[in-house]
């Protein structure tokens, strides 16, 4: 029965990545998929972990480790299907590519093993361009240093958002020069705060936590992170590499541990805008420990005052008819019974438009 599971799993992120324009990754993960119920290489990766809930995201896992085996140049005969390798995927030849797949797997599972123990962190870049959004709805032109504490932070990467580059049609906010642009921000015409006359945002803190973080300025943590960037969507990690250049300029902290043991130290401050925001994280956090998370969102919009204000900003799915909605929601310390959903967007956060 958990073999069924694997496989129902691992189809379902196939689905997701053919959907989210990953070709190269839907079809090798549809592969994978029948060579664990054929009793394969693959099925040996995943030993142990076949009755996974889908949060744990095994397929993920699997295919990460093997994207970082190409990364590393381990897998040279993959590495030529790969386009982040300089390979190139064709769809007409996918048994080249899933023969190689197998093959790697094959080679070298104590490596997949070990990667199978991580969870998968994108650390996804595209995903601050409804972060800063939020952020700057919640400013209102009152121009208060802001104090950023993320949720599920992984590299911390997002805690930079004031230092990227947002554009679309006749829209831009944040440094021209900087090293992440993130194009295509929005369909259609973006929402009528994010107005580039603004003063910059000053961040006068920036923190988070996760419960494994990685260090994006090392060699390993930068590798885990690129690994779990698809293959096949080189704008993504086109992104990321440029987050990481700015995580060596500017640091972040994020500590390792719990939400909710996190906020605890948490108060509101004179003079500042106190932020915590998370996008795409809760899913993987247990109900219980969630329901203290709210608690301590509570206490701090019940200590916030009109001079030490307080906001909540979430980028995180909804389930809707058709599965899930992707939603930017903002709560204000003031009146925090109120949820404002001000956009939806892809799950990676580009485009988005307002709802």
């Amino acid at each position: 029965m958990s073999i069924d599971h694997a496989v129902a799993m691992i189809g379902l992120q196939a689905d997701a990545c053919e959907e989210l324009g990953s070709p190269l990754y839907a079809a090798l993960l549809r592969r994978a998929a029948q060579d664990v119920r054929d009793g394969g290489p693959c099925a040996d990766a995943i030993a142990g972990y076949e009755g996974a809930p889908g949060p744990d995201a095994i397929a993920l896992r699997l295919i990460g480790g093997v994207h970082a085996l190409v990364l590393t140049g381990r897998a040279p005969e993959l590495a030529v299907r790969f386009p982040s390798a300089g390979g190139t995927f064709d769809p007409a030849a996918t048994d080249r590519a899933w023969d190689a797949f197998r093959t790697t797997v094959a080679a070298e599972l104590p490596w997949i093993r070990d990667w199978m123990t991580r969870p998968p962190q994108t650390n996804e870049v595209g995903r601050a361009n409804l972060l800063i959004t939020g952020l700057l709805h919640t400013l209102a032109g009152r121009q208060l240093p802001v104090r950023l504490f993320e949720l599920g932070s992984s590299a911390g990467l997002n805690l930079l958002a004031d230092r990227f580059r947002y554009e679309s049609a006749g829209f831009g906010y944040g440094p021209e020069d900087s090293p992440v642009l993130l194009p295509g921000a929005w369909r259609g015409a973006p929402p009528a705060w994010l107005d580039e006359e603004q003063p910059p945002v000053v961040v006068t803190e920036r923190r988070g936590c996760d419960p494994t973080p990685i260090d994006p300025v090392s060699a390993e943590g930068a590798l885990a992170l690129r690994a779990y960037v698809w293959a096949d969507q080189p704008a993504r990690a086109a992104r990321l590499n440029g987050a990481l250049r700015l995580a060596g300029t500017t640091p972040t902290r994020v500590d390792p541990v719990g939400a909710a043991d996190f906020l605890a130290d948490v108060q509101p401050r004179e003079g500042t805008l106190t932020v915590v925001w998370h996008s795409v994280m809760r899913q993987y956090v247990p109900a219980e420990e969630w329901a203290r998370v709210e608690g301590e969102l509570q206490r701090l919009a019940a200590a916030s005052t009109a001079t030490a204000p307080f906001a909540h900003i979430a980028f995180e799915p909804r389930r809707a008819d058709n599965g899930h909605r992707f939603l930017l929601v903002v709560r204000d310390g003031s009146d925090f019974a109120v949820e404002r959903v001000l956009a939806e967007a892809v799950p990676h956060g580009l485009p988005a438009w307002t709802v």
